[in-house]
């Protein structure tokens, strides 16, 4: 798509627009239309950040509370008062209702020729059952969130959104093979600290209509915290999958522990490795199986993820990192088995747009049992933070595909993760000696003399390495490295391993932490 050109007509304003057209049936009514622009927008953020934080309202609390998970369900957005059902846009908008997850309203403008008009709440907009306490919010109520619909040349537009914003400064978009799944997040503060997690929210978005086939959708948002504010800018194209460009500038009231640029959220309860036969009766449940990370050096990383005991906090160390994200890889159906469809779950990448500096892709995975939760978070913590009065500004495109949209070609892939007890021959197997396998694949491997072996290269943070050895898998046309490690007591053990052919790498490098006692 010729991006330059998409740009070029949203710098122009979206001048020549008409009208959004505002009959009862066909779009909610607007507010009377102000000035509007980004550079307004991040001076309102930085003045923001100048004055006490104040928590966001919570309307009608007690009958917002009574809208349940279930009841939220039951409450639609009526198609037919769609922001641009009709109108310029090519993407209809819809909204979400507030409900006891989602509490906070936020504020919608529509903006067209460098004017905003804000969407005004009318609960009438919505469809819900006789029965529901939706029905007796009135003009007290408001929107949670918004979501950006297919084209409305499509039968099913009213049905089938790909982007959404809900809840705090989460977002999501529908990937390569129809399905949602992980979460992005426009800041994460002080995740997996002792003093507690805080959760700065969007409280003001403000959308710009995509006209042609090559225009983005553009959201640019108010964000507003106890230790920050900030002004994001979201440009999102709906291709194969969704391709969005971010920019997001924060402005801090205090210094904060952890900062997460670029945070991804997701859910990992088991996969291949580990024990789960008497978690589910399912093979695996995930919506993503590992943290791949393209380091500013040129190394390709693979860390499958876990479900620990304890929260754990891995750093990866990088400075100017080329990329980082949350990917499925795992697409075989027969490994989930699951109407859910978690083999269609979208692979989520993070891109730099400028040099990050130094700092780390930290993984956080937390202690889950069951599949509701999300236990997975992966973010950017730079090095040096903004302090106190400080400001800071990251640009990155986002991706929501099948796969890594920057998967390395001449290097093989890890494609399974497997453990299992381990022994030294001629003694009886012990339960501190484990077998640990590492499966490759890819082209890198395809092309290969018959009957060559790449050697295995393998190391550990402790214990003792019993055998090393790399083989084909029967079957197939993997090949997998296998080895036993000797590991008494219970600290975890860091592992690292890759192939290589003479004197270069033939693979991606597996990174992974073992947890005796815990894991197999």
């Amino acid at each position: 798509m010729n991006r330059r050109r998409a740009l070029l007509r949203l710098a122009a304003g979206f001048a020549g627009l008409a009208a959004v057209p505002r009959g009862a049936a066909s779009a909610p009514r607007l507010g009377e239309p102000e000035a509007h622009s980004f550079e307004l927008l991040v001076e309102r953020a930085r003045t923001l950040a100048r004055a006490p934080f104040l928590p966001p309202p919570r309307p009608a609390a007690e009958l917002v509370e009574a809208i349940d998970y279930e009841r939220h369900g039951q409450i639609r957005y009526r198609p037919e008062r769609a922001v641009w059902a009709e109108g310029p846009g090519r993407h209809p908008v819809t909204f979400f209702p507030l409900g006891r997850f989602f509490p906070h309203p936020v504020t919608i403008h529509l903006v067209e020729g460098g004017r905003a008009r804000r969407v005004l709440f009318d609960p009438e907009d919505y469809d819900s059952p006789a029965d529901s306490p939706w029905r007796r919010i009135g003009a007290a109520g408001g929107h949670a969130g918004l979501r950006i619909h297919e084209p409305r040349s499509r039968a099913d537009w009213p049905r089938q959104d790909w982007l959404a914003f809900l809840g705090a400064s989460y977002f999501r978009a529908i990937g390569e093979l129809g399905q949602y799944g992980l979460s992005a997040r426009g800041v994460a503060v002080d995740t997996a600290e002792p003093s507690g997690e805080e959760f700065p929210g969007f409280t003001s978005f403000w959308i710009h209509p995509a006209i042609g086939v090559e225009e983005p959708v553009v959201i640019e948002a108010l964000l507003d915290g106890p230790s920050l504010a900030g002004a994001f800018r979201f440009l999102a194209w709906r291709g194969a999958g969704v391709e969005m460009e971010v920019d997001a500038l924060l402005f801090f009231r205090r210094q904060v522990a952890r900062l997460g640029i670029a945070p991804l959220t997701s859910m990992f309860w088991y996969g291949e490795h580990g024990e789960s036969r008497w978690l589910d009766w399912r093979p695996e449940v995930h919506d993503s199986d590992g943290l791949a990370i393209w380091t500013g050096a040129g190394e390709r990383i693979w860390r499958p993820l876990n479900n620990p005991e304890t929260v754990v906090v891995s750093s990866f160390l990088d400075r100017d990192p080329r990329g980082f994200g949350l990917l499925q890889r795992d697409r075989e159906v027969e490994h989930y088995l699951d109407g859910v469809r978690f083999e269609r779950r979208p692979s989520a990448w993070v891109e730099p747009l400028h040099g990050w500096g130094a700092g780390a892709v930290q993984l956080v995975e937390i202690p889950t049992d069951h599949e509701i939760h999300d236990n997975i978070v992966a973010m950017w913590v730079p090095r040096d933070p903004p302090r106190e009065g400080g400001e800071g500004r990251w640009r990155y495109r986002l991706f929501w595909l099948a796969e890594d949209p920057y998967a390395p070609r001449g290097l093989a892939t890890v494609a399974a993760t497997r453990v299992g007890r381990g022994h030294e021959p001629g003694k009886p197997r012990a339960l501190d000696i484990f077998r640990i396998v590492v499966e490759f694949e890819g082209r890198a491997l395809d092309a290969l003399p018959a009957g060559t072996v790449p050697e295995p290269v393998v190391s550990a943070s402790r214990g003792r390495l019993l055998a090393v050895l790399a083989e084909p898998v029967p079957g197939t046309r993997r090949l997998r490295i296998l080895f036993d490690l000797h590991a008494p007591g219970r600290e975890p053990v860091e592992l690292r391993a890759w192939l290589r052919l003479a004197d270069r790498a033939l693979s991606e490098t597996w990174l992974w932490q073992l947890r005796p006692g815990v894991t197999g």
